[in-house]
């Protein structure tokens, strides 16, 4: 499938796929829909952008939302044959029939607390060939000659040819079969993942501040190393192992998200150094406020990733609150919305807190009712 045909399907972020999607399987789950009634869904994007991540997300909010234990087969069929989506030929009992042997990728648990999801991740980088084997898998749920139980959903992912990756038009016959979403970039959709899951503060405060270094990916260009939230991620995952500073990981990130990129970030990290004591304004001081935006960005996740190791400790987040009433509304803003990204039903414990309920009476209003 060329990008001529993209403009063809929806465009959402990862947070709005995982939103729509999730509604929709709990939907059915709560209805007592068979997912085979359902489309298959194929999520586009280039890479790093988080379509993977997407899937996993998904079968999160299944999980939270109907108390099922989801369990997601992730297969890669860029590195399969046609024949080994229909598994291995043997002789039956009697030697006069050939019979064929289940892979054990489609060995799945069929138990009533179980939701599978069947995730065919890279499709478009298999060849034609093996993607027609898919055929069945997409809207028939078989296999050659065995069935995906009836608990199964199936999603699949890959990158558009015109993202110069390894990627095969889809022929036609296959496209017909699928539910298409294009995944976006998007920092706000990012970040709220970000936080909720703990990645580093500083990626996080620094990608707050320059958002157009979030996804660096350019098909025209021959660069290895490049900005996608996936290399941030890792990224962030290098910086909590080394301590927490970029000038000791510098070579190494220059590695993940590229020089540029790596460099910028370096350069901001120098703010860190001019920041109040977190500890202070969490344990109820009133330190002075950073008047400069890059240092303010910076103010803001380092609560953030102080108030989520903390998150049960409400009268400290009490303080922190009052505290925020005393930075520029924008930044009282997004330092409470991002609050509201550390867990999920986070928002109703801030409700429950003195001092947030006043931070609302005042600035409130900000949040276009998103905390009410």
């Amino acid at each position: 499938m060329s990008d001529l045909k993209m403009s063809n399907i929806p465009q959402m972020t990862v947070g709005k796929t995982v939103q729509r999607l999730s509604a929709l399987y709990c939907g059915a789950v709560e209805k007592n829909v068979p997912f085979r009634s359902l489309p298959s869904v194929m999520l586009w994007g280039p890479p790093g952008v988080g379509k993977s991540q997407a899937v996993r997300q998904i079968g999160e909010e299944i999980e939270r939302a109907t108390g099922k234990t989801v369990r997601v087969t992730d297969v890669r069929l860029l590195l399969f044959n046609p024949i080994d989506l229909r598994g291995i030929p043997t002789a039956n009992a009697d030697k006069t029939l050939a019979i064929w042997l289940k892979p054990q990728i489609f060995q799945m648990d069929e138990g009533d607390g179980v939701i599978n999801i069947l995730f065919l991740d890279e499709i478009s980088a298999a060849p034609q060939s093996v993607q027609a084997a898919a055929y069945q898998i997409t809207l028939d749920r078989v296999v050659g000659e065995h069935k995906l139980p009836e608990n199964c959903l199936v999603l699949a992912a890959g990158n558009r040819v015109t993202d110069k990756s390894v990627a095969f038009k889809m022929p036609k016959a296959l496209a017909n079969r699928l539910l298409h979403i294009e995944i976006e970039g998007s920092l706000k959709s990012w970040k709220e993942w970000a936080i909720c899951k703990g990645v580093n503060e500083k990626i996080v405060g620094f990608l707050s501040f320059r958002p157009n270094f979030l996804m660096g990916f350019d098909p025209a260009a021959d660069d290895l190393a490049f900005p996608t939230p996936r290399s941030w991620e890792m990224a962030g995952n290098l910086l909590d192992l080394s301590g927490g500073s970029v000038e000791e990981c510098f070579p190494l990130l220059c590695g993940l998200v590229g020089t540029s990129a790596a460099m910028e970030l370096r350069t901001w990290e120098a703010v860190w150094r001019e920041l109040p004591n977190v500890e202070d304004i969490f344990n109820g001081k009133t330190p002075p406020v950073p008047t400069k935006p890059d240092a303010l960005y910076a103010l803001v996740s380092a609560m953030t990733a102080y108030a989520r190791e903390h998150k049960e400790d409400l009268m400290r987040i009490g303080n922190s609150v009052a505290y925020a009433l005393r930075l520029p509304p924008d930044f009282s803003m997004v330092l409470m919305q991002d609050y509201m990204c550390i867990s999920p039903g986070y928002r109703e414990q801030l409700l429950s807190i003195p001092d947030f309920s006043r931070w609302l009476s005042t600035r409130g209003s900000m949040l276009n009712g998103r905390a009410k």
